[in-house]
């Protein structure tokens, strides 16, 4: 078996996707912006879903999606950037609040050291898994979205 190189279905060899072809027609029947699916409609050469996945690598691509003509109208696209602006700003937040309990944990002989350790791997671990998911997601054309940071993403998204 074989999958959709746009969707991910599962499909028989040498068939063409049935789901995906049934969105690209919706998509084409429809006028732009009619309900049509986040990942079938090309948004400036590149897909909804792609867009959404980059601005997850740094904060720069955030902002560059949300000020580029194509990009900013798209509420997908601005989402994303937004939970990606947030989420940075918010790990940011996260990492002064660990360099400040760091310091006062290396004043603690070996005990303060071996937490300091293990509350390191844990942020960073925590962090990466967090951005992996967003970046999956994402490119699958979901709007998933973290708990606090995804409702004011999401009112940021539909304020244009």
């Amino acid at each position: 078996m074989a999958f959709c190189n746009m969707c991910g279905a599962q499909i028989a060899d040498g068939t063409t996707c049935v789901s995906c072809a049934a969105r690209m027609s919706a998509a084409a029947a429809a006028p732009a912006g009619a309900g049509a699916p986040a990942a079938a409609v090309p948004v400036g050469g590149m897909s909804d879903n792609v867009a959404g996945m980059l601005a997850y690598f740094t904060i720069i691509p955030a902002i560059i999606f949300l000020v580029m003509e194509p990009y900013n109208k798209n509420r997908f696209v601005r989402f994303h950037a937004w939970q990606s602006i947030f989420f940075c700003l918010g790990m940011i937040a996260v990492w002064i609040a660990y360099a400040i309990v760091a310091t006062v944990l290396v004043f603690v002989p070996i005990l303060g050291h071996v937490v300091n350790l293990l509350l390191w791997a844990t942020l960073l671990f925590g962090e990466i898994i967090v951005w992996v998911i967003l970046v999956v997601k994402a490119n699958g054309g979901q709007m998933w979205k973290l708990p606090v940071i995804g409702d004011m993403a999401e009112r940021q998204a539909n304020a244009m």
